[in-house]
């Protein structure tokens, strides 16, 4: 148990900007089976993300607490994935070579495709969550115990979806290097499971109010083959930046294919 708690923060502590204790070292042994805890490490930022709604709903208007959700979800992370995103915009937009792709990633400063590309997947996620929080589609539920289970859901399933291309796809960078975004190279069937277990149980959950809701499983992780296979042609692999991108883009299709269930179920 000791250990497991030691795995759990060091997960934590790598993944948010929630202080852990002291004693939670860089161990790379650790690191790597800490994957099993990344889709747990969604409950806690969809968990944030639905106590400051709540605060802000009760205040103001919805649109407006939407806006300081996602702001919350951005604070407790730190914007490790937002970042991860905008560097694959400017790496796959500006680069033409696996080693330009890999060097521009690597740069911390952020170009045009990565501005571009953060504006517009923050406003489509304002937009695209703003509409489903407002239009909850499950007659007889709670609404805001909907809207707890459905941010829980799409945080944790996106990194199940980021985190499964550790387990099926090679690192791409030679030199092992990562800048400041330390990530598992290896996998357990520990890890697979762990995943699997904390990624799906708030879906499954939601899916007994609503079973149809499994449904969106299949374009998530269409998106998700789609993008592993993308960055296996270009640059042989994955990155930090390439995860980060895939649990971003994973999230706002499982919010539109909610709405999109909601809309002819």
């Amino acid at each position: 148990m000791k250990k497991e708690l030691h795995i759990f923060f060091t997960a934590l502590m790598f993944y948010t900007r929630i202080p852990c204790p002291k004693n939670i070292n860089h161990d790379p042994d650790y690191l790597n089976k800490a994957s099993r805890y990344f889709p747990l490490i969604g409950w806690i930022v969809g968990s944030v993300a639905f106590i400051t709604y709540c605060i802000f709903n009760y205040l103001m208007t919805p649109e407006i607490a939407v806006v300081f959700s996602i702001i919350a979800s951005i604070l407790v992370t730190g914007a490790f994935h937002e970042d991860g995103f905008a560097d694959v915009c400017d790496g796959f937009g500006g680069g033409w070579t696996k080693e330009k792709i890999l060097v521009i990633m690597k740069d911390s400063a952020i170009g045009a495709y990565g501005a571009i590309g953060v504006v517009l997947l923050l406003t489509v996620k304002w937009i695209v969550v703003s509409t489903l929080l407002n239009h909850t589609g499950i007659p007889g539920l709670d609404k805001y115990l909907i809207v707890f289970l459905v941010l829980v859901a799409a945080h944790s399933i996106s990194r199940m979806a980021a985190i499964s291309i550790v387990f099926t796809h090679e690192y791409a960078r030679e030199d092992a290097t990562s800048k400041s975004k330390p990530i598992a190279q290896s996998h357990t069937r520990a890890e697979v499971l762990g995943a699997g277990f904390f990624g799906l149980l708030p879906l499954v959950v939601l899916s007994y109010f609503q079973w149809q809701l499994l449904l969106v499983l299949l374009p998530v992780f269409c998106f998700r083959f789609f993008l592993a296979r993308y960055f296996q042609k270009w640059i042989g692999g994955y990155t930090g930046d390439c995860l980060g991108a895939v649990q971003q883009v994973c999230e706002v299709v499982f919010y539109l294919s909610v709405i999109a269930l909601w809309k002819f179920i």
